[in-house]
């Protein structure tokens, strides 16, 4: 048996409590007031700022001495990186000015070729994941549609820009139409696969349960797949930002591809090297803040 001591509050108030944490105020109550142990001083991690901060800076450092040594030693034409720092300075005084359709700050351009991308990825999302459910839960449609998505997903983005080009007769639908189908492909694949992932238990208690097809998909798939959906979205996002450069260098208009097309024409490759870097820059961005999406909805840490 064991048995169970209880002890009155004030004989446990009197008892006074050992050890260095404690002091006993005799003088005014005879009773032990416990003294709180001083908080510990946070420790800095600095092994991990330092690994974390250090080797960036020296890639980037890297970078920058071969560019250096290329354009020091080569007479392509190269800008060293302090020249191209001080166009840069200058380009990013005004990105916003207009001077005419052909003449705009380099802020104007990265709007309109981010718009580009937003609709384009908008109707491959629409279309892409209802269809990577339905090839997913259907056999007979993922045998249907398995072949053709293997023989059009390796075609190259810009073979599709002429048939954009002949069906709407203007360069900015086309450009979009571009995007579309290239993006829907990371989408449709994704979907489907996480679709085919799901347990087989988890469909075996929806028809026990008489769950609708709704419910299923609401309560069963979509979770379950959600992960697999937003890596193929981020997949889809970086395909459609590097196809837009290329579409917009071949259709003109305003845009950064075309803007990097134009300073080509101007013999200006301060401006080319700067385009690169912003180009590099909003993908980073934007993987970036995907990367942040898909944490929020996936219980395993989301890697780039």
């Amino acid at each position: 048996m064991v048995a169970a001591v209880f002890h009155s509050p004030l004989q446990a108030s009197a008892t006074p409590a050992a050890g260095p944490a404690s002091s006993c105020i005799a003088a005014t109550t005879g009773a032990c007031a416990p003294i709180a142990a001083a908080p510990k001083k946070p420790t800095r991690d600095f092994q991990g700022l330092w690994m974390a901060v250090l080797p960036p800076v020296l890639g980037l450092a890297l970078l920058v001495l071969v560019w250096q040594a290329i354009a020091a030693t080569s007479a392509s034409g190269i800008p060293k990186p302090l020249e191209t720092w001080a166009q840069a300075l200058q380009v990013f005084s005004d990105p916003f000015y207009y001077a005419g359709p052909n003449d705009q700050g380099i802020g104007w351009n990265v709007l309109a070729s981010l718009e580009r991308v937003a609709l384009g990825f908008g109707l491959a999302a629409l279309v892409g994941m209802p269809a990577g459910f339905a090839i997913g839960r259907s056999e007979f449609l993922s045998r249907m549609f398995n072949p053709l998505i293997s023989l059009l997903r390796p075609v190259s983005p810009l073979a599709w820009l002429p048939i954009g080009l002949l069906v709407f007769k203007s360069a900015d639908p086309a450009a979009i139409w571009t995007i579309f189908i290239c993006s829907i492909w990371p989408m449709i694949i994704n979907t489907a696969v996480g679709v085919q992932r799901v347990p087989q238990d988890y469909l075996n208690v929806a028809r026990v349960l008489n769950l609708s097809e709704w419910k299923i998909f609401t309560k069963i798939l979509f979770p379950a797949v959600l992960p697999y959906l937003l890596t193929g979205v981020r997949l889809a996002v970086g395909t459609a930002w590097l196809v837009i450069v290329a579409a917009e260098m071949l259709t003109g208009g305003v845009g950064i591809g075309f803007w990097v097309w134009d300073e080509w024409n101007n013999l200006n490759v301060s401006n080319i090297i700067i385009a690169i870097f912003v180009i590099g820059i909003v993908g980073l961005l934007l993987e970036f803040a995907l990367i942040k999406l898909a944490s929020l909805f996936t219980y395993e840490e989301v890697k780039a």
